[in-house]
């Protein structure tokens, strides 16, 4: 967690952000104000105008749209697959080609539509041939990633795929190993299942994928019940 962390503030500056996002403190001492879902829709909104030319990395030269994320910007959960593909490109929203559409009939398995969570990637920009991000693109766009978490403030993570278990719970580990049990990453629960697009390719891993998301459900309503209380 320390190297992430230290990686994150390496990074700040060299991706343009020349501020970490707090929440705002009352005129009172040791109060502090928790910002509303507008403030943090603004936040983010502001955020990816501030960041969709950035050139940190070699995928800008493939660019068409900058894929910043998308969904609940009051968010119980974040889920964070690994990159753009050719239709995210174009439109510029995570998942909306095939791999899109499963997912959302993923969430809507366990109860929980799309609307309710804010989906992103490990990087922003399409890889060539959509190919694994190279480790100096992941390392390029991770502040961005912490910075929406920082933002939204999600109690739990659904982490899709390899490159995105192993980027950001700092492993080696396969699949088989990170799906066996939950993880911690920024201090809260982190869930790992298939990528979608790896269950179109592979549908005899669609049930081992129903048993990953039926273990997240129960976390993620616990979550939601101690928010409602």
């Amino acid at each position: 967690m320390k190297k992430v962390i230290k990686q994150y503030l390496e990074q700040l500056k060299y991706s343009g952000i020349n501020e970490i996002y707090t929440a705002k403190q009352s005129s009172k001492p040791g109060i502090e104000l928790v910002p509303t879902a507008s403030d943090k829709a603004e936040l983010l909104a502001a955020r990816q105008e501030q960041y969709k030319d950035c050139q940190n990395c070699q995928l800008w030269q493939g660019r068409n749209r900058f894929v910043y994320g998308e969904g609940n910007p009051d968010a119980i959960c974040m889920v964070i697959g690994e990159a753009p593909g050719a239709d995210e490109n174009l439109q510029g929203r995570p998942f909306v080609g095939k791999a899109g559409q499963l997912l959302d009939k993923m969430l809507l398995a366990i109860n929980i539509p799309r609307e309710e969570v804010y989906i992103a990637n490990i990087v922003k920009c399409r890889p060539p041939d959509n190919r694994n991000p190279e480790q100096s693109e992941r390392i390029a766009c991770l502040p961005y990633l912490k910075e929406q978490i920082d933002i939204i403030q999600p109690k739990l993570f659904l982490m899709l795929g390899l490159v995105s278990a192993q980027t950001l719970l700092e492993t080696n580990k396969s699949m088989q190993e990170l799906r066996n049990h939950p993880h911690t990453f920024m201090d809260r629960p982190a869930y790992v299942t298939y990528h979608p697009s790896a269950l179109l390719r592979n549908p005899n891993w669609k049930r081992p994928a129903w048993e990953d998301l039926q273990k997240f459900q129960i976390e993620y309503e616990s979550q939601k019940t101690g928010e409602d209380k």
